[in-house]
This record gives structure tokens, C-alpha cells and sequence, in this order.
């Protein structure tokens, strides 16, 4: 989540960046005092692992798993990228590029650096420049998607500044993978899986979240957000086993995806008017124009979780801290947003009220507090309740100590 070019929300803040790492074990936040790494292993509380002010306005910070290797761009030398070992308190390299870095990706094999319009491809080991992807669709955003599979190393981008088409690019043998037409929209957000064989994607529109196999391109999962509106969708995460895919957007709702084929049953022949009335309704769906009949077939959230805010952008994330599913949120309000999920049961989530609140000197963050969200049961499950965590970090300037 780069802020640095939302005026807007990063003017009065601090925060200018804020990004998980490759296996959502680590928060990285940068700011215009310098940058910190904070551990993603408790729920109780937010433990800063490094802080480095020697570097001001960072507007990207990138850590390499929970190694040592940092990425770093500061809005001073906007065109430069600096890797460092920050352990050591060490500089390992740095570059300069012809126009103003727009994202870092990072595996363990390749590192990506992404301009307006174009892709550099760098090897993690010796940072030498392998591959350069020029004349790139125009991409202000710097939206792109770099698989954190060895195996599977592909890199995502848009294809067309007008349309959806997403250009997968094979980052080991350096040569043009697939295209995939996956929206009529341009693209607004890209993300693979853990293995490197799914990508989601998702448009400007944000109605539809589809899910195509790699390298194949075969569409295999089709979501619809809403139908009410037209949102921003701000991020796209699976879980790390690839099971659940969460949905993000500039509304209060987060919305969680079950990847799982449903077995069809084997047809019976109705015995009432409602089942006789069903099976009409849903043999007349081949005579309904194609998209009313892929609304019909496209799946719906597992799982939603209601945001005590709307209109920021942000981003998240699906984790595993001390053996619980939890949706990590962080927002450009300056909060990180904690919930539990349940794998099983769906619903509704959303916020209940306060617990507790009390002061947290870690990062300067003045507030720490604890809220409950309360599982709102679905059709089938009324009247269950379950209790979830919500963890908010306040980092506002208003909050700084001097």
C-alpha cells in the first residue's frame, strides 16, 4: 500500500507505506521519519522487530521473507532503489532508473522493479539486471504480481491500459508465459497464490473476482463482490494454503472466498410445485442472455467482515498466528485491523464494541485497543455467535510523541 501519491490521506499522516511480507509473518511501514519491521507472531500485541531512521519519506519497503534483505525507495531519490541488510546496517547495492520506481517485488529468486512503463527483472543473488519488459501498458499505479514459488516464478501485469488483459511472464527462463483476457475493465488488482498456480484478479469496476490457473489461463473460480455498486478493490490475498481468498475495497466491506469445487448431486425429479418451479427456473437460465446466466453461476463470499470505516485505501491479508486463521487489514487511517476466521462456518462479521484501551510505546503508537466482532449466523446458522479479535495500532501524527 503506497500512499506516497494519495495526497489526500498521506499528507497529514506519517504513514507513507505499508505492505506484509511474502508469508504475512512481518509488517514493514514506512514513514516520513525513516522505516520499521514489526512481527506478525502475537495477537496481543504489535512487536517492532527494527526501526531505521537514517533514511526519510520512505515510500516503499520491501523485506525479503524473514531475512535480512530490505528494498527500499524514498521520495527524495524517488528513482533510486537501495538493498540493504539491515541487520548489519549495511548498503549491499543500489540502482537508478530512468523514471520514478512505482513498486518493489520480491522472491527468492528474482527481484521486480516497476515503472509507468516499464518492468526491470533483477536476480536476488548478484542484483544484475536479467530482463527488461519495455513499452509496457501505460501503469501509473505500478500494479503487478510476482509468485513467491521457485518453481512457479511468474510475474503478473496489465496487457492493456483499456482493457482487463493480464501479461503472465515466466521470470526463470526470461520469455512471455500466457495472456489472459481476464476483465473487459482495466485491471485494478492482481495476486497470486503460495504454489504460483493461481492468480486472482479483479477490475475497476470490482463486481467480479475471477481466479485463472497458471500458466494455462483457464478460468477455474469466478466470485461476485456485489451488484449494488462499483467499488475500488485495494487488495487481493490467499490464504497460504490457497483455500480462501480475501477481497478488499475503499467500502467497509472485506469479503473472503472459498476456493472449493462443489460436487454436482445427482438430479431427482421434483415431487412439489417449489422443486418443479426450481428446475424450470433454472433450464430457462440457457435462453437468458449470457450475462444474466454467469450471474447465476458465479459463487458468493464465504465470509464477510464489516470495517468501522469505508474510503481509505488498504490492504490485507489472510495469516495464521498462533495456529488461528486471522484477516489482517492495514489501513492508510493508520490502524491494523485483526480478525479471527472460522474455516468452517461463514457469516457476517462485524464490529461490537470496546473492551479495553490502553497505552502502547512500540512504533510511537499511542493507543492500543481491543475490540470483539460477533459472528452474525447465516441462513444456517442462527443463533451461533462466535467471538473474534480485532487489533487497531494507531500511528496519526496527532498521536506522536515529540
Amino acid at each position: 500500500m503506497n500512499l506516497a501519491s494519495q495526497s489526500g490521506e498521506a499528507g497529514s499522516s506519517q504513514l507513507l507505506f505499508a505492505n506484509f511480507n511474502q508469508d504475512n509473518t512481518s509488517l514493514a511501514v514506512g514513514s516520513k521519519s525513516g522505516y520499521k519491521f514489526f512481527s506478525l507472531s502475537s495477537v496481543d500485541k504489535l512487536e517492532q522487530i527494527y526501526e531505521c531512521t537514517d533514511t526519510e519519506d520512505v515510500c516503499i519497503v520491501e523485506r525479503l521473507f524473514s531475512s535480512s534483505l530490505v528494498a527500499i525507495v524514498s521520495l527524495k531519490a524517488p528513482r533510486k532503489l537501495k538493498v540493504c541488510h539491515f541487520k548489519k546496517g549495511t548498503e549491499i547495492c543500489n540502482y537508478s532508473y530512468s523514471n520514478t520506481i512505482l513498486a518493489v517485488k520480491l522472491n527468492r529468486q528474482r527481484l521486480i522493479v516497476c515503472l509507468e512503463e516499464c518492468l526491470y527483472i533483477h536476480n536476488i543473488r548478484d542484483m544484475k539486471v536479467l530482463h527488461t519488459i519495455r513499452e509496457t501498458p501505460p501503469n501509473p499505479a505500478g500494479l503487478c504480481a510476482l509468485s513467491i514459488n521457485n518453481d512457479n516464478c511468474y510475474l503478473a501485469y496489465p496487457g492493456s491500459a483499456t482493457i482487463g488483459e493480464v501479461q503472465v511472464f515466466d521470470t526463470i527462463n526470461l520469455r512471455a508465459a500466457n495472456m489472459i483476457p481476464a476483465h473487459d475493465s482495466p485491471l485494478a488488482a492482481l495476486a497470486f497464490d503460495a504454489s504460483g498456480t493461481k492468480l486472482a484478479t479483479a477490475s475497476e469496476k470490482g463486481t467480479v473476482i475471477r481466479v485463472f490457473s497458471i500458466p494455462e489461463g483457464q478460468k477455474i473460480f469466478e466470485f461476485r463482490r456485489g451488484v449494488k455498486r462499483c467499488v475500488s478493490i485495494c487488495s487481493l490475498a490467499f490464504s497460504m494454503d490457497g483455500m480462501f481468498l480475501s477481497a478488499s475495497s475503499n467500502t467497509e466491506t472485506v469479503h473472503i472466498f472459498k476456493l472449493e469445487t462443489v460436487k454436482e448431486k445427482p438430479q431427482e425429479e421434483p415431487t412439489t410445485w417449489t422443486g418443479y418451479f426450481g428446475k424450470v427456473l433454472m433450464a430457462s437460465t440457457s435462453y437468458l442472455p449470457s450475462q444474466v446466466t454467469e450471474m447465476f453461476n458465479q459463487g458468493r463470499a464465504f465470509a464477510t467482515v464489516r470495517l468501522p470505516f469505508c474510503g481509505h485505501k488498504n490492504i490485507c491479508s489472510l495469516a495464521t498466528i498462533q495456529k488461528i486463521p486471522r484477516l489482517l487489514v492495514g489501513a492508510s487511517d493508520g490502524y491494523l485491523y485483526m480478525y479471527n476466521l472460522d474455516p468452517q462456518e461463514g457469516g457476517e462479521w462485524t464490529k461490537q464494541d470496546d473492551i479495553q484501551m490502553s497505552p502502547l510505546n512500540s512504533y510511537h503508537l499511542r493507543w492500543f485497543c481491543c475490540l470483539y466482532v460477533k459472528e452474525q449466523g447465516g441462513s444456517g446458522n442462527k443463533g451461533k455467535g462466535r467471538l473474534g479479535k480485532i487489533i487497531l495500532l494507531k500511528w496519526k501524527s496527532r498521536y506522536f510523541y515529540k
